[in-house]
């Protein structure tokens, strides 16, 4: 798998104090999640943003990329796809970290669709524990043939979560978002969550300052004033 790298946005302040890594979807790469940055800055002003480009070419959208093949006619590709993604994942973390010297505590993943995905999977799993994990229109992917009780384990010493869903989501349905919730729920790891009315698969302005603030509040940051 070759390295995987993106666009970048560095801190509105000159001094990054906090990393929030963006994970495109199926289809998509960096460059399409590099704006939640843009509309981020004014709440996070010390926090430097990045957006890696998936690893591989996506066999059904010729200039776009996947972290993992994705068919939907088998159950098992999902552990198969976040596993193997993974590695190459959490060693772009390292770099980054190590870009800004900073801890993996002042780290938050936020993914949308195939990389919300991702960004659960390596939240809960990877080598670096993050302060927050943001999942927009995605699914928390169970180990093959496990059921919640694969979790438990981590319970008590997962990051904030916060998932957010249109109940319209025609691409990923609204009840891998019920999933999701109901798993974590009954592995006693405690997530927010918010589901947009009307919303299909996208991110609207109400789920954009949902992930914002809940951002701030992860990093211990002053409450923003919204106007």
């Amino acid at each position: 798998m070759a390295m995987i790298d993106g666009p970048r946005l560095a801190p509105k302040s000159g001094t990054a104090r906090q990393l929030v890594v963006l994970l495109h979807g199926l289809g998509a790469d960096g460059n399409d999640l590099i704006a939640l940055g843009q509309q981020w800055q004014g709440w996070l002003p010390d926090a430097a943003f990045a957006a890696p480009h998936a690893p591989d070419p996506c066999s059904n959208v010729p200039m776009g990329r996947e972290w993992f093949p994705l068919t939907l006619t088998d159950p098992r590709e999902f552990w198969r796809g976040v596993t193997y993604a993974a590695p190459g994942l959490d060693a772009f973390l390292d770099r980054e970290l190590a870009r800004y010297s900073l801890p993996p505590s002042q780290l938050a993943l936020v993914g949308f669709s195939q990389g919300a995905m991702m960004a659960l999977h390596l939240g809960l799993r990877g080598r670096n524990a993050p302060a927050a994990i943001v999942g927009y229109s995605g699914l928390l992917v169970l180990e093959d043939r496990a059921g919640p009780d694969s979790l438990k384990p981590m319970a008590g010493s997962t990051p904030p979560i916060l998932l957010i869903h249109g109940d319209r989501d025609d691409v990923v349905p609204v009840e891998m978002f019920f999933f999701s919730k109901a798993a974590l729920g009954a592995a006693e790891i405690p997530c927010q969550w918010h589901l947009s009315a009307g919303l299909g698969h996208g991110i609207d302005e109400e789920g954009l300052r949902q992930g914002g603030l809940f951002l701030a509040q992860a990093f211990g940051l002053p409450s923003p004033v919204q106007g």
